[in-house]
């Protein structure tokens, strides 16, 4: 039985795994991306600063490694979007690493006008320089697939329209809850005297992603499309993560001695997605009826995981105790999140894609998947 939470899990434990080796690496580098990362690459040359939008989910994995160099060497500001689906706690420590290796790093929610006016204040101060000697500047937004930079694009346009009422109508950046929306290079004029332009830019991978944990968080968190992966190994993945940091014994309180309304994960932490996020593009918000039943739902799932690691009599740092363990939650999920008992296979990817969305809209609380690191680490 687990008595308490595992603060050290051991390394490479969830990447040996038989979910996690055997269908080998994770890499989803179309077309597309091959020219992007080239037209990227020219118009870094010309930019005076880079915002290089991460995932505050993944500080680091959400890094393109081939375009670190070049961004290493421009005048950059990493901003951690999504920090309201972030643990806060963890993202603090996350931006202090950064401020010591000399890497301005703020943490932001593209959709909340006032987190995104923090960072266009931080980028007229890094710009406060080249402003005096240059007419016309270039800040170029660039990231991985899905960390948000076509819906922060889109928060600067509507603050400079209230900055700068002179300008033309600007066009409003595309955004879409999949990766690889974006796909051309355009810019959008945000500040006149001096002449300041942001360019947006499609999401780009590297050509291969060589560590497996890196793969699968790239697309738990969105960045890699389900279908490349494929949503039951994500599922997998992302319950090993839950299991050997031991978080679902924290979730406790959340349903024990409390109605269905004092268990509203909203009543813990609540993200700037909403419950429409659950069903995408629907046209109305859910009645009453259906927030209690997505709250309901969410408490049994908390409940199954809880009770199923609470009562496990193996050891979640040994890899098949703890693929035996991710069977059993799989059944309780089943029940849980009522998917019908249908094939199995079937069945199997029901409970895999809701519980997916669960994490990915924030509904089962915030996470950080990345360890802040405890030795020098390029940023």
């Amino acid at each position: 039985m687990v008595m308490g939470v595992k603060k050290v899990v051991k390394k490479g434990l969830i990447g040996g795994m038989s979910f996690a080796k055997e269908a080998g690496a994770i890499n989803w580098f179309p077309g597309h991306m091959a020219a992007a990362t080239r037209a990227i690459r020219n118009r870094l040359k010309l930019s005076d600063l880079v915002i290089e939008v991460r995932d505050a989910r993944i500080p680091l994995s959400s890094a393109n490694e081939d375009l670190q160099p070049q961004l290493s060497a421009k005048r950059r500001i990493i901003a951690l979007n999504k920090k309201d689906l972030a643990n806060p706690n963890v993202l603090n420590k996350w931006t202090h690493h950064f401020e010591s290796k000399k890497q301005d790093c703020v943490a932001i929610n593209a959709h909340s006008r006032s987190s995104v006016k923090k960072l266009l204040d931080l980028v007229e101060f890094k710009l406060k320089e080249v402003i005096a000697r240059e007419p016309t500047l270039l800040v170029m937004v660039v990231g991985v697939p899905n960390v948000g930079k076509s819906a922060l694009i889109n928060s600067v346009n509507q603050i400079a329209a209230t900055r700068f009422p002179v300008q033309d109508r600007l066009k409003r950046a595309t955004v879409g809850p999949l990766p690889g929306v974006t796909q051309d290079i355009a810019g959008f004029k945000i500040a006149h005297r001096p002449s300041i332009y942001v360019l947006d830019s499609p999401g780009v991978l590297v050509p291969n992603i060589p560590d497996i944990e890196t793969g699968l968080k790239l697309a738990l968190s969105g960045s890699v499309k389900d279908s490349v992966v494929g949503e039951e190994r994500l599922a997998q993945y992302f319950l090993a993560i839950l299991n050997t940091r031991g978080t679902p014994l924290h979730w406790k309180n959340l349903f024990e001695g409390r109605n269905e309304e004092s268990s509203h994960p909203d009543s813990i932490d609540k993200p700037s997605y909403n419950l429409k996020d659950l069903r995408h593009q629907r046209s109305k918000l859910p009645d009453s009826s259906a927030v209690h039943y997505v709250g309901g739902m969410i408490s049994e799932v908390q409940r199954s995981l809880y009770t199923t690691l609470s009562e496990f009599d193996g050891d979640t740092e040994d890899e098949n105790d703890l693929e035996c363990l991710i069977e059993q939650q799989f059944e309780a999920l089943q029940k849980a999140l009522k998917v019908s008992t249908k094939a199995s296979s079937e069945a199997r990817l029901m409970v895999s894609k809701k519980f997916l969305t669960l994490f990915r809209t924030g509904r089962l609380g915030p996470f950080i998947l990345d360890d802040v690191p405890e030795t020098d680490i390029a940023l």
